[in-house]
């Protein structure tokens, strides 16, 4: 058994997540791990929260469960109002780790609500990011809906003739690019972006995975089951044709995927660390590994300032 890896260049984590993992390091430095706790996981990556919590970030799911006098920090997938004011109340001295491109979208909604009007939703129900998203929403919630695909917009109904739409920043490009072309088409009166919201790391990595499925029998994305990004990577590679699995890390790997492969592609969804890529690498030499070369074009690097209170010199 013998192949080459393909490696797409641009993989691993963004800046959002790079920025919201430093936001919880610099806070266990200035506020020491006592106090430090974060709503939800930071970012939806096994390896990443498992190492955060070992240097003393306490995760909670709720409110409840967090101390009176803690820092209190929120994920890089952001929270709705409701949860901004509550946490205030309770007197937690609150560090927002948003990603700077969803708390745009939030500041959209923010406006719709304000002015009374409907707001679309494209994304996953009940996931983190788009729970946050109605939440900003200050109007009558019966004025937001949250669809997916194109034939959800043919059960929508729109009551007005003014509405604005905003989507998940980590959904497939190619579907979404289909939801957004059947809403305006059935709501022509409805504003939004040309194409979606979806995040410049999420399309540069999903235009990574489609250069890996030309040349690749198969395709490993690194990523944990509750990250949306890494699984449409996973998606994006099917849809292109090539067979294609999530793995949190080598551990995951099933040695009968690499029997008949001669090519090998390998990315990372955007909040894994560069070391599990790494660790695959390994991996694989001892199964079989022959060379690896990068494929597509070099990562974009990019970063985001610190929350408020913890830039750094």
């Amino acid at each position: 058994m013998s192949f080459k890896v393909y490696l797409a260049n641009t993989r691993g984590m963004c800046a959002g997540v790079e920025r919201a993992i430093k936001t919880v390091n610099v806070a266990l430095e200035k506020y020491g791990s006592n106090r430090v706790y974060v709503l939800h996981e930071v970012v939806h990556n096994f390896h990443v929260v498992n190492e955060l919590r070992q240097k003393g970030a306490h995760f909670v799911e709720s409110l409840s469960e967090v101390p009176s006098g803690s820092v209190l920090i929120f994920s890089a997938h952001g929270v709705g109002l409701d949860t901004v004011r509550k946490a205030q109340d309770l007197g937690f001295a609150v560090i927002d780790a948003t990603c700077p491109l969803v708390a745009r979208i939030h500041k959209k909604m923010n406006k719709a609500g304000a002015a009374g009007t409907d707001a679309v939703v494209i994304g996953h129900q009940g996931h983190q990011e788009v729970v946050g998203t109605i939440g900003q929403y200050t109007g009558d919630p019966d004025k937001v809906h949250v669809i997916l695909t194109a034939k959800d917009v043919q059960k929508l109904e729109l009551k007005g003739t003014r509405a604005v739409f905003a989507t998940q920043t980590t959904l497939s490009v190619d579907e979404t690019a289909e939801t957004v072309r059947a809403l305006k088409e059935r709501f022509p009166f409805i504003e939004g972006p040309l194409r979606d919201d979806t995040c410049f790391a999420t399309q540069h990595r999903q235009s990574a995975i489609k250069a890996l499925a030309a040349v690749c029998d198969l395709i490993l994305v690194a990523g944990s089951a509750n990250s949306s990004n890494s699984n449409r990577l996973r998606e994006v590679a099917e849809k292109a044709g090539c067979k294609a699995y999530l793995v949190e890390d080598s551990s995951k790997i099933d040695p009968n995927w690499l029997k008949d492969a001669k090519a090998v592609g390998l990315s990372a969804g955007a909040s894994v660390p560069e070391y599990v890529v790494d660790e695959i690498l390994s991996h694989l030499k001892g199964h079989g590994m022959t060379a690896v070369e990068g494929i597509g074009e070099s990562a974009t690097v990019k970063s985001f300032a610190l929350p408020a209170g913890l830039q750094q010199d």
